[in-house]
Parts: structure tokens; C-alpha cells; sequence
């Protein structure tokens, strides 16, 4: 996963991080959790952190596509998690970890998110306004690079993912 600071204040649904979190310190986290997520056999699918000064938020989304995610998964993966987060020590303050499925409205995290649910429909919310607009519910049409492609309304709206706040496939209920 790439990793990009936005400067705004706490970080948003992409995994950006807030300024005074350290760029080399969200890659060591990403770095120690993913192999063990991965090696318990579960898809790596993102993490978000919300740090708040009394208990921030540690959210981590794994996902097993052939059978999906059941409470024991994720309780197993906390406690090899939270061991590991414990020793290295990398997140300051207290937090709470959670682990959970991505569900249906699965966050995309990155270009490679979107380029796997191509066809899908997606909401999205983007840091500037694109012609005055900031908010975004269509269908992923292509992605080249880092640009992605959405049919809004019929019509086609280019975003840079670096661009993108938060990112959710729509449900297709």
C-alpha cells in the first residue's frame, strides 16, 4: 500500500494518517501487521486509524473471498496482532484494535482496489471539489496508473486516486 500525508487533521478512510504520526512509523506499522495477517492466511484488504488523545481507533480489514469472515477470524487475527503492536510499541497513546471483515460496502484503499472491483459501483469522497463537487456515487469504469475512471450520471469523472479522501463499493443488493 502506498502511503500518502494530507495534512489535514486525523487521518481519513484511505489509510492517510495524520502529520504528526510519521511517515516511516505508518509503514512500520503496515509492514509488521500485513505478513501476519497474510500468514494466518487471510487477505490483507487495508486499515484505517482514528487517534483520539484518550482512545484512539485501530481499524484493520482482512478478508478470506472463498468463505469469508467469521468473529473467530478476527479474534484470532487481534490476538496475534495486538501481541505484535504491544512489543514494537508503534502507535503512541491508547487505542482500541479492531479487526473486521470489509463487509459489503467494502473500503477501496488503493489503485489496485479499484482496478479489482472495476465494473462496480462505488461512492467516493475527494479531498478538492472536482467542478464543485466533493462527493461522488457511480460505477468504476477503468483505471490506468493512478487515475481512475467513474460513470457518474452517464458521465465519465476522472479522479486521481492520490485525490480520494474515502472510497466504498456500493452494496449490489
Amino acid at each position: 500500500m502506498e502511503w500518502t500525508l494530507t495534512g489535514v487533521s486525523g487521518p481519513d478512510a484511505m489509510g492517510r494518517w495524520p502529520i504528526f504520526f510519521g511517515m516511516s512509523r505508518q509503514n512500520d506499522v503496515e509492514q509488521i501487521i500485513r505478513p501476519v495477517v497474510e500468514d494466518l492466511g487471510y487477505e490483507w484488504v487495508g486499515m484505517e486509524f482514528n487517534p483520539h488523545p484518550k482512545n484512539g481507533l485501530l481499524r484493520i480489514y482482512i478478508d478470506q473471498p472463498e468463505t469469508g469472515i467469521t468473529v473467530d477470524d478476527c479474534a484470532r487475527v487481534s490476538h496475534e496482532v495486538s501481541g505484535l503492536l504491544d512489543v514494537h510499541n508503534l502507535i503512541p497513546g491508547h487505542y482500541n484494535l479492531e479487526v473486521s471483515s470489509p463487509g459489503l460496502d467494502r473500503p477501496l484503499f488503493t489503485p489496485a482496489d479499484f482496478e479489482r472491483f472495476a465494473g462496480h459501483g462505488v461512492s467516493l469522497t475527494v479531498l478538492v471539489p472536482i467542478d464543485g463537487r466533493r462527493r461522488f456515487k457511480g460505477t468504476i469504469s477503468r483505471v490506468e496508473d493512478e487515475q481512475i475512471e467513474i460513470i457518474v450520471d452517464g458521465e465519465v469523472v476522472e479522479i486521481r486516486h492520490a485525490d480520494v479522501s474515502k472510497a466504498r463499493l456500493v452494496p449490489e443488493l
